[in-house]
C-alpha cells in the first residue's frame, strides 16, 4: 500500500472530530455526569422542586444525593445496583450464544453466502441486505462483510470502494434495521425498562417490541442504499482502474464457500428450525409454558415475549455448535466453552461502562430528578400543542445530532432514556415507540462521524484498493447515504406514529397509565 495517508482534518469535519476527541471516555463521561447530578440534586432539594406523580397523584420532591439515606443506598447497595442493571443480564445472556456463532465461523459463512452468486445488477441490494442483517453478528459484520463487499464488486468489474461504502452504509447507517430482533434489542430495551419504571413501576421490556418497525426500516433503507450507491456514489467514483501497488483481496474470506462450510450451514439451518419448533411447541403444545391462558387475551403471549432473550441464547448456541461440529471449527464441548468464555472476555469494557451507567441511571431515579424533568418537560410540550409526530421527529433529529459526538448506542441511550422515555409516556407515547424513534437517529449519522470506532477501519479497507484514499473522500461518499437515510427514516418514524401502527407483537405507539388499584 502507498505511504500516502488520510487527508488533513480541516474544515467543519475536522472541527467535529476535534470536539468529539476532546470528550472523555464514555466511562468517565458518566462519572462526571454523576458529579453534576449530585450538585443539581443539592440545588433542587434546597429549592424544593416537586411535582405530582401522574399515576399515584402523590407529591414527589427532589432529594439530595448527599442525604444520608441516598449515601447509604449508594454504598450498601452498590453490588445490587450494578448486577440489577437491566441491560447487563440481557447482553451477557445473548452474547453467550452469539459468541459461539461468531467464533465457529457461522456468521461469516452466512454473510458470504448471502452476497456471493448475486447477479451483477442485484449485487448492491444483496450487499445492503446482508449488511443490515449482519447486525445480528455485531462487530463481525464490519470485519468480514465490509472488505468482502469490495472484493465482490471488483470481481464484478465494479468499483470496489462502492461496494465497501455500500456495506458500511448497511451495517452502520442501517444499524437497527433487521428482519428479526437481536442483541441490540436486548441491550436497548434493558435501558428502556430502567427508564420506564420511573413512571410505571413494574413495567417489563419486550425485546420484540420494535420487531415490525426495524423490519420496515430494512425495507425502506435497502432501496435508498441501492439508489445512492448506483446513481450517486459509484458514478462519482468513476471507472475503477487498479492502481499500481493497490492491494488485492485474496483471503479465504472472499473466496467461495468450501464443502465443509456448506455442510456446516445446512447443519446450522436444521438446528435453527429445531429451536424455532421447540419455542412454537412451548406456545401451542401441551402445557404451554410460554402461553398464559389465565391472562387477558392481549397478554397471553407475554411469557413468550419475555423468553426471547433465552431463545436467542439457545438459537445462536445451537446453530453455532452445529455449524462448528460439521465444518470442523469447533471439536468437542470444551471448544464451545472456550468460545463462550472468550465472548465474555470481549465484554470487559462494556462491563466497566455498565457499572458507571448503572449508577448514573439509579441515582437519577433516587434523586427524583428524572420524574420531575419528565413531568415538567411533558407539560411544556403539551402546552405547545405540538402533535406526537412532530415530537418524535424532534427526537430523531436530536439523537442524530448527539450521535456525531457520542458513538456508543448503549451509552447514548443511557443518557437520553431517563428523560425521554418518561416524558413521552406522560404525553401518551409508549416506551417501545420512543425506543424505535431513537434507533432511527442513532443509525443514520454513524457513517459520517470519524468518531465512529470502525470509521478508521473502513478507511483502511478503501486504501487497500486506492492507496492514499483520504478521510475527506470517505466522508464525501458517506454523506449522501446519511442524508437520504435521515430523510427516509424521519418520514418512517413520523408516519408510523401518526398512523399508530403496531411496533411489534403486543407493542403499540400509544401508552396510558394503568388504572389505580381500588383502596
Amino acid at each position: 500500500m502507498s505511504e500516502t495517508t488520510a487527508a488533513p482534518r480541516k474544515g467543519w469535519l475536522g472541527t467535529i472530530e476535534r470536539i468529539g476527541n476532546a470528550l472523555p471516555d464514555p466511562v468517565f463521561l458518566f462519572l462526571y455526569l454523576v458529579l453534576a447530578l449530585v450538585a443539581i440534586s443539592l440545588v433542587a432539594s434546597w429549592l424544593g422542586w416537586s411535582v405530582v406523580h401522574p399515576s399515584s397523584r402523590e407529591t414527589v420532591v427532589a432529594t439530595s444525593l448527599l442525604a444520608p439515606a441516598n449515601l447509604q443506598k449508594l454504598l450498601v447497595e452498590m453490588p445490587t445496583t450494578f448486577s440489577h442493571f437491566h441491560p447487563l443480564g440481557y447482553v451477557l445472556t445473548v452474547m453467550l450464544g452469539a459468541g459461539v456463532a461468531e467464533r465457529t465461523g457461522l456468521f461469516a459463512a452466512a454473510m458470504r453466502l448471502a452476497v456471493q452468486g448475486a447477479p451483477r445488477m442485484l449485487l448492491t441490494p444483496a450487499v445492503a441486505f446482508a449488511a443490515m442483517m449482519g447486525n445480528l453478528a455485531a462487530d463481525a459484520a464490519y470485519v468480514v462483510l465490509v472488505p468482502l463487499a469490495g472484493a465482490l464488486f471488483a470481481a464484478a468489474k465494479r468499483h470496489p470502494v462502492a461496494g465497501i461504502v455500500a456495506a458500511f452504509a448497511g451495517v452502520s447507517g442501517g444499524f437497527s434495521a433487521n428482519l428479526v430482533p437481536g442483541q441490540l434489542d436486548a441491550l436497548l430495551f434493558g435501558i428502556t425498562q430502567s427508564a420506564a419504571v420511573t413512571v410505571q413501576p413494574g413495567w417489563q421490556a419486550n425485546i420484540a417490541g420494535n420487531w415490525y418497525f426495524i423490519a420496515a426500516m430494512l425495507a425502506v433503507f435497502l432501496p435508498v442504499i441501492w439508489w445512492v450507491t448506483d446513481k450517486v456514489v459509484e458514478p462519482r467514483l468513476g471507472k475503477w482502474e487498479p492502481a499500481e501497488g493497490a492491494a488485492e483481496e485474496k483471503s479465504a474470506a472472499s473466496g467461495p464457500l468450501t464443502a465443509a462450510e456448506r455442510k456446516g450451514l445446512r447443519a446450522a439451518a436444521v438446528a435453527t428450525l429445531l429451536v424455532v419448533a421447540l419455542w412454537v411447541l412451548m406456545v401451542v403444545g401441551i402445557g404451554t409454558p410460554l402461553y398464559d391462558e389465565a391472562a387477558a387475551s392481549e397478554a397471553r403471549l407475554t411469557p413468550f415475549y419475555r423468553s426471547l432473550v433465552a431463545g436467542f441464547l439457545v438459537l445462536f448456541l445451537a446453530a453455532g455448535w452445529a455449524y462448528g461440529a460439521v465444518a470442523g471449527t469447533a471439536r468437542g464441548h470444551r471448544a464451545i466453552v472456550k468460545m463462550m468464555s472468550e465472548s465474555m472476555a470481549e465484554l470487559a469494557y462494556y462491563l466497566v461502562l455498565a457499572f458507571a451507567a448503572a449508577h448514573f441511571v439509579a441515582m437519577f431515579q433516587w434523586s427524583n430528578l428524572g420524574l420531575i424533568f419528565a413531568v415538567n418537560g411533558a407539560e411544556t410540550l403539551r402546552a405547545t400543542g405540538a402533535p406526537a409526530p412532530v415530537l418524535v421527529g424532534g427526537i430523531v433529529l436530536l439523537t442524530a445530532l448527539v450521535n456525531l459526538f457520542v458513538g456508543s448506542a448503549s451509552a447514548k441511550w443511557a443518557l437520553l432514556a431517563p428523560v425521554l422515555v418518561p416524558m413521552m409516556m406522560l404525553l401518551g407515547i409508549s416506551p417501545e415507540a420512543t425506543t424505535a424513534v431513537y434507533r432511527v437517529g442513532d443509525s443514520v449519522t454513524n457513517i459520517i462521524t470519524p468518531l465512529m470506532v470502525y470509521f478508521p477501519l473502513v478507511l483502511a479497507f478503501c486504501q487497500r484498493w486506492i492507496p492514499g484514499y483520504g478521510l475527506g473522500s470517505l466522508m464525501a461518499s458517506m454523506i449522501p447515504y446519511s442524508g437520504w437515510l435521515l430523510l427516509v427514516g424521519l418520514a418512517l418514524a413520523v408516519g408510523w406514529v401518526a398512523l399508530e401502527l403496531p411496533l411489534g407483537p403486543d407493542a403499540n405507539v400509544g401508552w396510558s397509565a394503568p388504572p389505580r388499584p381500588a383502596r
